[in-house]
C-alpha cells in the first residue's frame, strides 16, 4: 500500500479521536460555566478559524494533525475583565476543573464503547471455537506438547470459549514473565494440561501484534479458494485486469491448490512479473502481473495487492453467532472496553517494570500503517481500529504525567487537599518533567516503528 493512502487514513483517524477527546472538555467545560476562547484541531497556524456561541470562541483547525487543545479563561496568562473572574480557570472549585479535565480521556472511552457497540447492533458477535491449527515445528507450542486439533478450554484456570478470549488471556500471561497454563481438549475428546513459557523473548517481541505467532502456533481456519476478494485500487492485480471473483488456477504454469498456495506461489517474485491464469464467467484467461515488492518481517516478498474472499464459512459445529439488542450490546462493549483498558494498564505497569520489552510501544508509523491496512479491509475493521486507538488515547491521556490531563488532575487534587494551589516554580517543574518524558515515550515509540522497517 502507498504512503499516501496510509498517511490519509492515519489524519483522518487521528483528526477523528482528537476531535472526540477535545469536544469532550469544551462540552463540559461550557456545562460547568468556564470560559473557553479557543477550541483547536490541530497544532500550529490555523488554516481555517471561525467564531461562534455567546462566547465568541475562536475555533481553529490547524495544520498539525498530532493533537489539539482547547483553551480556557486562565488570570494566571494575562488580565481578566472583573465580570469574567468567576469564570476562570482558577476560580472554579478544583473539583469543577478534575471533572473538565476527565471529560477528554472520558469522551475517548464513551466514543470507543458507542462504535464497538454499534458494530455488535449491526454484526452481531461472532464466537469462533479456539481449535488450534498449524503449530511450528521446534516453536514454544510444539515444546510443550500443543497439537493441531487441540481446543484451548481454559488459561491459566480461567476458562475460554472463543478466539479472543485467548489471545486475551496470553496477553496477560505473556506480559507477566510467566506461564500460560492452558487446559485443552485433544481430538479425541480427552483433555490434559499444556504448560507454554512465555517468558521467553522471541514470544513477547510478537505480544501487541500477535501473541500466537511468537508462540509458534495459529487457530485452524478453513481452507480458502484461490479467489480474489477485494482488488486494491490502482495496485497490480487492478493493472492487469483482475476482478473481485477470478478464481487463480496457475502462476507460470504451476497449479494453485489454495489461497495460501497462491501467496506462496507470488511471495518469491517481489518487483518480477508473473503469467496468472484465471477462470472468470466460465472462461480462462492468462495475464502477465508486474508484482510489487513489499518489505515483511526483514525481507521482501512480492504482492499483487488483492485480498482473498471474504466471509469463508467455519463449520457449524465451531461457531455462535448472538445478535444483540441496543441495549445489550451497550452493556457487552462496555465490558469489552473495560478488559481491553484493563489489559493495557497491566501491560504497561509491566513494561515500567522490566518484565514487558519496551519494544512492544508503537509509534505513528506502525498507527499509520495498521490505519491503512483496516481501512483497506474495510469499515467494520476501521472502527475497530478507532475503538483500539481510541481506548489507547483515554489510558494514555490519564496516566499522572504533568502535561497530560492525568498529571493536571494531579495538580488539582493536591490543591483540593492541602487548600491552595502548588507553587508556580513546583508546576513548572512538573511541566518540564512531563515533556522530558512524554519526548522520552515518544522517541523510543518512534525508534520503535524505525527499527520494524529495517529489522
Amino acid at each position: 500500500m502507498s504512503v499516501v493512502w496510509y498517511t490519509l487514513w492515519f489524519v483522518i483517524a487521528v483528526g477523528l479521536l482528537v476531535t472526540v477527546h477535545e469536544f469532550g472538555h469544551y462540552w463540559v467545560a461550557r456545562r460547568l460555566g468556564f470560559k473557553v476562547l479557543r477550541f483547536s484541531i490541530g497544532f500550529g497556524q490555523p488554516l481555517v478559524s471561525w467564531r461562534a456561541g455567546p462566547d465568541r470562541t475562536e475555533h481553529w483547525i490547524a495544520p498539525i494533525p498530532l493533537g489539539g487543545y482547547v483553551k480556557l479563561l486562565d488570570e494566571r496568562e494575562g488580565p481578566v475583565a472583573p465580570e469574567d473572574l468567576p469564570r476562570s480557570f482558577t476560580r472554579k472549585h478544583p473539583f469543577q476543573r478534575i471533572v473538565v479535565l476527565l471529560a477528554g480521556p472520558g469522551f475517548n472511552i464513551l466514543f470507543a464503547i458507542l462504535v464497538l457497540a454499534g458494530i455488535m447492533c449491526v454484526n452481531g458477535i461472532t464466537q469462533v471455537l479456539p481449535v488450534v491449527g498449524d503449530v511450528t515445528a521446534g516453536s514454544i507450542a510444539a515444546n510443550a506438547g500443543l497439537r493441531s486439533g487441540d481446543t484451548i478450554v481454559a488459561i491459566n484456570g480461567s476458562k475460554v470459549s472463543e478466539q479472543q478470549g485467548v489471545v486475551f488471556g496470553l496477553l496477560d500471561a505473556m506480559s507477566s514473565s510467566g506461564n500460560a497454563d492452558l487446559t485443552v481438549r485433544g481430538s479425541g475428546g480427552a483433555t490434559r494440561e499444556v504448560d507454554l513459557d512465555v517468558s521467553n523473548a522471541a514470544s513477547r517481541r510478537h505480544m501487541t501484534v500477535d501473541p500466537l505467532t511468537g508462540l509458534g502456533f495459529q487457530f485452524w481456519e478453513p481452507s480458502i479458494p484461490a479467489q480474489l476478494g477485494q482488488v486494491l485500487r490502482d495496485g497490480p492485480a487492478a493493472r492487469a485486469g483482475l476482478q473481485e471473483g477470478d478464481r487463480v488456477l496457475s502462476v507460470d504454469g504451476h497449479t494453485v491448490k489454495d489461497w495460501d498456495d497462491l501467496v506462496a506461489q507470488i511471495s518469491p517474485h517481489p518487483g518480477g512479473t508473473i503469467s496468472l491464469t484465471y477462470l472468470r464467467d466460465g472462461a480462462t484467461h492468462t495475464v502477465q502481473v508486474e508484482v510489487q515488492s513489499v518489505q515483511a518481517d526483514g525481507k521482501y516478498v512480492g504482492r499483487i495487492e488483492a485480498a482473498g474472499p471474504s466471509d469463508i464459512p467455519y463449520p457449524p459445529s465451531m461457531v455462535r453467532h448472538i445478535r444483540l439488542s441496543p441495549v445489550t450490546a451497550v452493556g457487552r462493549a462496555a465490558g469489552q472496553a473495560w478488559d481491553m483498558t484493563a489489559l493495557q494498564g497491566r501491560l504497561f505497569w509491566r513494561m515500567l517494570l522490566g518484565q514487558v520489552s519496551l519494544k512492544n510501544l508503537s509509534g505513528p508509523v506502525s498507527i499509520a500503517q495498521y490505519a491503512g491496512q483496516s481501512a483497506s479491509e474495510g469499515v467494520s475493521a476501521f472502527l475497530y481500529f478507532l475503538v483500539l486507538i481510541s481506548l489507547s488515547l483515554g489510558f494514555l491521556n490519564l496516566l499522572p504525567i504533568p502535561i497530560l490531563d492525568g498529571g493536571q488532575i494531579v495538580f488539582q487534587l493536591v490543591e483540593w487537599v492541602k487548600g491552595s494551589p502548588m507553587s508556580e516554580r513546583a508546576q513548572a517543574f512538573g511541566q518540564q518533567v512531563g515533556i522530558a518524558l512524554l519526548i522520552l515515550l515518544m522517541g523510543v515509540a518512534l525508534f520503535n516503528d524505525i527499527a520494524r522497517q529495517f529489522s
